[in-house]
């Protein structure tokens, strides 16, 4: 069995090594990222070699000095079965949620159904994440993976700072009427910060504000192809050809004002900033 003070030793280790795993040093190895960080830290993202130093030292048996049992079942089916959850929950706390809603939307628009494909489409969106997410992903990695790994905090206070910083982040994006909305709910008085608003309700704001941003600006993106639809519609309607589906004709006049207008580059750009 797991005694408490491993297994409370786990959890932070369990996040650490989802949230960087997959958004390693690899991605981002250019010098300059987006967002609005400071001019003097450091740009670089926690490595492989990073999380394995995390992994190594979360499991480090401090009676003896040794490296954590890795054979316990026990201890691997609570490692497992948390890193089956983590990526739903990383997925609702970053930008995420947004970009592969409006993505969707955006495939729904131009009627094309399956093209791009749903495994394109999330690639792109996860790619975007990275983007997006890189200034956060670089100041969790100054602020509290290097300092870790070099001894200079504990377990309680990595999580800590990690917190915070996503923290930041979410309340940031999040429409203040949510806010005021799931405290009210909670029925707890307002803070007089919003760093002060707990963890259990900034989530849950984000992730409606997020729901009614993507929804916005997927109603943006119908617009010029409804009108487009309508127009087609009505000619066909008008030459009596009133058994050809609509879609169909304007389904390449929708591909080629999508291509003039350079759409996939808009689209992520505007994504991009919309993050502020």
């Amino acid at each position: 069995m797991i005694d408490g003070q491993k297994s409370v030793r786990f959890f932070p280790t369990i996040i650490v090594f989802s949230l960087f795993l997959g958004f390693s040093g690899a991605c981002f190895g250019q010098d300059n990222h987006p967002g609005t960080g400071s001019a003097g830290s450091a740009s670089t993202m926690p490595g492989i070699p990073d999380v394995l130093e995390i992994i190594n030292k979360a499991t480090a048996d401090e009676s003896d000095g040794s490296a954590g049992e890795w054979a316990s079942p026990v201890k691997l089916v609570v490692i497992f079965a948390l890193l089956a959850i983590i990526p739903s929950l990383l997925a609702m706390t970053t930008s995420f949620t947004r970009i592969v809603i409006v993505l969707g939307f955006a495939r729904r628009a131009i009627s094309t159904q399956s093209i791009p494909p749903t495994i394109a489409v999330i690639g792109l969106a996860m790619f975007l994440t990275l983007y997006t997410m890189a200034p956060t992903f670089y100041r969790i990695n100054n602020e509290a993976i290097q300092p870790y790994i070099a001894d200079e905090m504990d377990f309680g206070e990595l999580s800590s700072v990690t917190g915070e910083i996503m923290k930041e982040f979410m309340i940031h994006q999040t429409r203040r009427t949510d806010l005021a909305l799931f405290i009210k709910m909670a029925k707890i008085e307002q803070p007089d910060k919003p760093m002060n608003i707990p963890f259990h309700i900034v989530v849950p704001s984000f992730i409606v504000s997020e729901f009614r941003t993507a929804f916005e600006i997927g109603c943006l993106l119908f617009i010029p192809f409804l009108l487009l639809d309508l127009v087609v519609a009505s000619i066909l309607l008008s030459a009596g050809m009133m058994m050809l589906p609509p879609v169909m004709i304007s389904l390449p006049f929708k591909l080629i004002l999508f291509i003039l207008v350079d759409g996939w580059g808009i689209l992520a750009h505007s994504l991009s900033l919309s993050f502020r």
